[in-house]
């Protein structure tokens, strides 16, 4: 009987904390939608820039094929200088370059070969790009073996491949500086969550209450330790980034510093606001980790590509405040100060930071009130 009372009043305190059963029950429905919707390690809306210089048959068939790929969106422009710069602004992912004389000395030396440039940032992406251009060469070789027939040495197109940014490949260079943004986002989101909840749990809040302090004075005090915080653990990052894996820093440290700021600034925005909502810290936990880390870890960009994923989760990324910020810091890291890729993401972040500070300063108000 007593085991059964005891029983009886668990039951009856989930009931009184649906929290409990969001946990239980929600989280795994939401990791099963992003696992099995949202997150793929495949490439799809591959944007190409096609040079086409040659206007022979062979060169024709050979962008056709790339055309009506399902893989590939492909942008004809005039010329490689025209297509470099659109690789510099991230507009396109590769540049597929066919000279003028590919049909000449395809026909005359039984060889011709097609050059690939990369947008190394993202290398796994880059990977499977190249993958996928191989693939599409291969087959349309094979085509041409079928064409000559036996006996006959078929003509042979090579893929010649350069990557930009990062000519190594190596993988560090890309999930560094993305894994610089989720540790400011534990800093920035996770533990801000919790400033006002802790206050109202430990019974602090009703004495801050009673104080001539203005809700902006409590503001600035709630978030100041953190932007300092997360400005310690960029700073550590950083450091350790560049003397134990050798990830460059092509780009300004005060840039570096700015684009950080704004980040921060939105996600300590989005904790506040959490915990001025928040009914006790366990609450405030799950909705930081559900509305803030997961979709920053599996929908910003830092492992899966986001133009691979469905319409659906490529439209939640974009009110993520991770994903300007990677996508700013890995061209910071190992591209430069591209502004014209950069300005973009420090003006949504400006603007995110500036929407979530005010709502949270109207919420702080409300509740001091």
């Amino acid at each position: 009987m007593r085991t059964a009372g005891l029983l009886h009043k668990e039951i009856l305190q989930i009931r009184r904390d649906p929290s409990s059963i969001a946990l239980a029950l929600v989280m795994p429905i939401i990791l099963l939608l992003l696992f099995g919707y949202g997150v793929t390690f495949g490439a799809r809306n591959i944007e190409v820039a096609v040079v086409l210089e040659s206007r022979g048959q062979a060169a024709r068939d050979l962008i056709g094929r790339l055309e009506g790929s399902t893989y590939f969106l492909p942008t004809r422009v005039a010329t490689l200088s025209e297509a470099s710069d659109m690789l510099t602004r991230q507009e396109v992912s590769a540049i597929l370059h066919v000279r003028s004389d590919f049909d000449q000395r395809l026909s005359s030396t039984g060889e011709a070969e097609v050059q690939l440039l990369l947008d190394g940032v993202d290398a796994n992406r880059a990977r499977l790009i190249s993958g996928y251009v191989a693939g599409l060469v291969s087959e349309f070789n094979g085509v041409m073996l079928r064409q000559e027939g036996a006996g006959r040495d078929p003509p042979v197109v090579q893929l010649h491949t350069r990557l930009w940014f990062n000519e190594e490949l190596d993988s560090r260079r890309t999930l560094v500086p993305g894994l610089i943004s989720m540790i400011m986002t534990l800093t920035g989101l996770l533990l801000t969550a919790l400033v006002l909840v802790r206050e109202k749990e430990r019974g602090t809040m009703e004495a801050l209450l009673v104080t001539p302090v203005r809700a902006n004075e409590i503001m600035i005090a709630k978030l100041l330790p953190y932007f300092l915080l997360g400005f310690a653990g960029l700073g550590v990052t950083v450091a350790l980034a560049r003397l134990l894996f050798g990830v460059p820093m092509q780009g300004s440290v005060s840039t570096l510093l700015l684009l950080s700021a704004l980040f921060m600034l939105a996600s300590l925005g989005l904790g506040l606001l959490i915990s001025s909502i928040a009914p006790g810290q366990m609450v405030a936990s799950q909705i930081s980790v559900v509305i803030g880390f997961l979709p920053a870890f599996f929908l910003s960009g830092l492992l899966f590509d986001i133009r691979a994923q469905p319409r659906w989760t490529q439209v939640i990324s974009t009110i993520i405040p991770t994903t300007y910020f990677i996508d700013a810091s890995k061209t910071l890291f190992l591209a430069g100060d591209v502004w014209s890729v950069l300005w973009k993401d420090a003006a949504v972040l400006a603007a995110m930071a500036v929407i979530l500070l005010t709502i949270a300063r109207l919420k702080l108000k409300k509740r001091l009130e």
